[in-house]
């Protein structure tokens, strides 16, 4: 069992200060719109891996790729990225880490002219391109994708009515093609009420706006779905 801190949209200050609540956390994952100061400040307080997808907040996280020698390069040149140092943006990536295989796919529908924002048409193109990737590394180790991780939620399913807070119908495609145990999202915030989840055939599909603990079994999927809580 993999118990995870999902996190996105709300800082939780006292979070940072007590992490008692949290200590046995083994991974800490960020569905977007979080300071990457926090994203720090919680990777060492827990000294766990943290890996995150962008959502429409966040500065633009484009352009910057791994070199074989472990160097983060953009343009061909090194140069140091704006997230912590440790921190895995899976934006379009399929990560493993900590026993689990996850799929990320950050953004929101496009609404300025702001960064990491989308027509539903580009995430469409995106999605499709992520379930190629992940097609490929289960035909070379036979591992499904056991999370996916994205900032906005699938259409009609923990979305909103209005156009900025619409899910992406790609989403739905992505997750029929992966099948993962969940996905986790934020974005839409719940303003105190309880977070909706949903389901997409056999994913379980949660909000994890503020903070929540989940329990994953590796390749069995979400086993527990420990007590949520959010702050805001």
């Amino acid at each position: 069992m993999v118990r995870v801190l999902a996190i996105s949209d709300e800082v939780d200050d006292a979070l940072v200060a007590d992490p008692t609540a949290v200590r046995g956390a083994q991974l800490i994952l960020a569905c977007g719109d979080l300071p990457f100061e926090y994203l720090g400040s919680l990777m060492n307080a827990l000294d766990v891996p943290l890996v995150f997808v962008p959502g429409n907040h966040d500065p633009d996280v484009s352009g910057y790729r791994s070199s074989r020698a472990g160097l983060t390069l953009k343009a061909g040149l090194p140069a140091r990225p704006p997230w912590p140092d440790g921190a895995v943006n899976a934006d379009g990536r399929i990560i493993d880490v900590a026993g689990l295989r996850l799929a990320g796919l950050g953004g929101s529908p496009r609404y300025s002219e702001g960064p990491n924002q989308y027509t539903d048409r580009q995430q469409t193109r995106r999605a499709q391109a992520l379930r190629s990737r992940a097609w490929w590394r289960r035909q070379r180790d036979g591992r499904g994708v056991d999370v996916l991780l994205t900032h906005a939620p699938p259409r009609g399913v923990g979305d909103g009515d209005d156009p900025p807070h619409r899910g992406f119908r790609g989403l739905r495609g992505l997750v029929a093609a992966l099948q993962p145990a969940a996905l986790l999202h934020g974005h839409v915030h719940p303003y105190g009420a309880p977070a909706r989840r949903g389901h997409l055939g056999r994913t379980e599909v949660c909000n994890v706006t503020g903070w929540h603990l989940l329990e994953f079994e590796p390749g069995a999927g979400l086993a527990e779905l420990l007590p949520g809580r959010r702050h805001a």
